[in-house]
């Protein structure tokens, strides 16, 4: 654990305020869940939650399967970072933080489908192997909680219709997972 010389006082009904800065290099957004934990030495300690990484095996399964299907290059993100991903980009890709460009598609809520003239997204933060080609946001309850993306090595490279409606259709099933 990285200490950051920061003190903050617990206020009369328990509150403590997370600094800007920790908030921002941590992704934390106002109304984020936050799961708290505590150890034998008393320390507490705040994790961001991701209700995705409930379905993680589950989404690691669809990659593959969508993958074999498709012949593409699919990855499931929560609202930080890469969950899953099939066999080909997995090694390089698993648990990666997603780029500025993707949190836009997420935040955007709206299939993305990139055409030729469009500027290459690419998918992780310090790679520039992977390039997100179509995206679809999935929504649980109103609330976005991830993407379902179909990735490209060339940055060129533009897919169809036929891409969009399934990931429209798996970004659904996920987020009604999710609710139940």
């Amino acid at each position: 654990m990285k200490a950051t010389g920061i003190v903050r006082r617990i206020d009369d009904l328990g509150r403590v305020v997370i600094p800007k800065e920790i908030r921002r290099t941590m992704r934390i957004r106002e109304g984020d869940p936050l799961e708290i934990y505590t150890d034998r030495d008393g320390e507490v300690i705040f994790k961001k939650y991701s209700p995705m990484g409930e379905l993680s095996d589950f989404a690691v399964q669809l990659c593959d399967t969508m993958g074999k299907t498709t012949g593409h290059i699919v990855a499931i993100c929560d609202r930080d970072t890469i969950i899953a991903t099939n066999v080909g980009a997995r090694r390089d890709l698993l648990e990666k933080r997603i780029t500025g460009g993707v949190e836009t598609i997420i935040e955007g809520r709206n299939t993305y489908q990139k055409g030729e003239r469009d500027a290459k997204i690419p998918v992780a933060e310090g790679d520039n192997n992977y390039f997100v080609s179509v995206a679809s946001p999935i929504l649980a309850e109103g609330d976005v909680s991830g993407c379902v993306m179909f990735l490209s090595k060339d940055e060129h490279d533009t897919m169809g219709d036929a891409e969009c409606k399934i990931l429209q259709t798996v970004s659904g099933f996920l987020g009604k997972q999710m609710e139940n």
